[in-house]
């Protein structure tokens, strides 16, 4: 199935120089795209493909929409990729069948959960007691919903899910390890997106909390008695311990790590890697990782960097000294 420019133009607004008539086919990135194609430019650097991509239209802001124009029809719209993920949505809604809600007949729900007409519970799906799913709300196969559980409207969770297994604790007596029994629950607000294969903690006493519009990738660990602000994204392989506390839109790069307890504030942006071992105050960037380097080097500047403190305290001692002989040059004899 095609769309035409003006049926797309039509639906998401942007400013058409172009055929409203022309056929797109497929969407494709600008390197690769050939007719029948639609690509977007968003970033400079890639301004160089607009010339020698083979789409039959091309998404730009108004700085390319000249260059754009030169070779064929474009959309000139502010923010080409947001344009471009509307694009995405309007071409699945037209490419894809209808989504069924309801409860898929291999699905396990428990006869005390409640589940919202519009919800659709994939395939293999668990749905414990007292949890309860919102509307619109999508489990797609083998999300497992545990006990009390709440998830908002207009969620998606991918395969494998767990919302709610119990947090990772237990006191130490004696040499063994004592159950502390997860008391709490989960509560997820409406519009998140969890990744597949992705865990979110029940609470010890209190809930683990993801609030409206939070997005993880797959993979992600999310401990118990843990907050999420809203419109905070994580990538995949990210892990936040117990008890932290993250703001509104926040972002967690892949495999990065933030320690029980720890709060960071809204708008922190936490490198791909990076373990933040101390709470972040305030916005902005923030990277914690040893560069790669060959291995023989990289042996060297960790010997150093062991050494650092030492280091530090020398030229400290070496500063009061050169302190001292500066004071005692200037005073009178």
């Amino acid at each position: 199935m095609a769309l035409s420019l003006g049926h797309i133009v039509e639906s998401l607004g942007g400013e058409l120089h172009g055929d409203v008539n022309l056929q797109i086919e497929a969407l494709a990135p600008l390197a690769t795209a050939g007719t029948g194609a639609l690509a977007f430019l968003s970033h400079p650097k890639y301004q160089q493909q607009l010339a020698s991509t083979g789409a039959t239209c091309v998404i730009v802001t108004p700085v390319f929409a000249e260059a754009a124009h030169a070779r064929g029809a474009c959309i000139v719209t502010p923010d080409p990729y947001h344009y471009f993920a509307r694009l995405t949505q309007l071409w699945k809604k037209s490419h894809s069948p209808a989504r069924l809600a309801g409860v898929h007949p291999s699905a396990v729900v428990d006869p005390d959960a409640h589940i919202h007409p519009s919800a659709t519970i994939g395939p293999l799906c668990v749905v414990e007691r007292g949890a309860c799913i919102g509307a619109d709300t999508v489990l797609k196969s083998g999300v497992v919903v545990n006990e009390d559980c709440v998830i908002g409207d207009r969620c998606l969770l991918h395969p494998g899910v767990v919302i709610g297994a119990d947090g990772f604790g237990f006191a130490p007596h004696q040499g063994l390890w004592e159950k502390i029994e997860q008391l709490g629950a989960v509560r997820i607000g409406n519009d998140v997106e969890i990744g597949a294969n992705s865990c979110v903690d029940r609470g010890a006493l209190g809930d683990t909390v993801l609030e409206d519009g939070v997005k993880l990738d797959n993979l992600v660990q999310i401990g118990h008695n843990v907050f999420v602000g809203r419109h905070t994204a994580m990538a995949g392989c990210a892990g936040v311990a117990g008890s932290a506390h993250i703001g509104a839109n926040c972002t967690v790069g892949g495999g990065a790590v933030v320690l029980g307890h720890l709060t960071l504030a809204d708008g922190v942006n936490v490198s791909a890697s990076t373990t933040v071992t101390r709470s972040i105050n305030k916005p902005g960037l923030y990277t914690g990782i040893f560069p790669t380097d060959d291995n023989a080097s990289w042996e060297k500047n960790a010997v150093t960097l062991k050494h650092l403190y030492q280091l530090r305290e020398r030229i400290k001692a070496l500063e009061a000294n050169v302190t001292a002989l500066q004071s005692n040059e200037n005073t009178p004899t």
